[in-house]
């Protein structure tokens, strides 16, 4: 499956896959975007993720499971800047602190809530829901006093962070008592050459 040249296997629906195409993007990079559905378990696709993930980066020989892996991975190969990463030890501790964040409360909060509402599961969701309150109240108080989340400008940290609580609603967790977070999410789809996450249809509570 690997070529010469960027290639980027996801899938449209997943914030995981976006965040690291929006940083492609963002970046100016050319590449081929291959949508995954039902090839996940086929040898070819398991010789790239043993686990059976997406995303998954293909840079020529390199490849790079994992989207929080990718973000790494591009900042530290093509932002010639520093902006993305930074390297000073504070500032890369809060990104990699706000990485985890994404990996974590996000992943369990909202994120969850949203794939309860479209595709269902045995998780619950009230507790998907509640662990979304936590989160967005939390960020909240953060950004109450800043326009960004790890720096005093854009990181990967506010790339990895975006997605899922940008499309919190579709999982029935409303954004409206979290102003901060909304002029947040503003800033990062005002990012030049950023892609917003598409919206899904909301399946209506029974």
């Amino acid at each position: 499956m690997t070529e010469s040249g960027i290639t980027l296997y996801g899938m449209s629906l997943s914030g995981h896959a976006h965040r690291a195409e929006a940083f492609l993007n963002i970046l100016g990079l050319p590449h081929r975007y291959v949508e995954c559905y039902d090839q996940l378990r086929s040898d070819s696709f398991l010789a790239l993720n043993p686990l059976g993930q997406l995303p998954v980066l293909v840079d020529g020989d390199v490849v790079v499971p994992d989207s929080n892996a990718i973000l790494v991975y591009l900042a530290a190969r093509y932002d010639e800047t520093g902006q993305w990463n930074p390297g000073d030890p504070p500032t890369a501790a809060r990104v990699q602190r706000w990485l985890s964040v994404a990996a974590g409360d996000i992943r369990f909060g909202p994120a969850r809530a949203r794939i309860l509402t479209l595709w269902g599961g045995p998780e619950s969701m009230a507790d998907a829901q509640a662990a979304a309150t936590r989160i967005l109240r939390f960020m909240e108080q953060h950004l109450e006093t800043r326009d960004w989340l790890a720096a005093d400008r854009a990181t990967i940290a506010d790339i990895a962070c975006y997605a899922y609580v940008a499309r919190a609603p579709e999982g029935h967790v409303a954004l409206d008592p979290y102003p901060a977070v909304r002029r947040w999410l503003e800033r990062v789809e005002a990012l030049p050459r950023f892609t917003a996450m598409p919206r899904t249809p909301i399946p209506q509570p029974a």
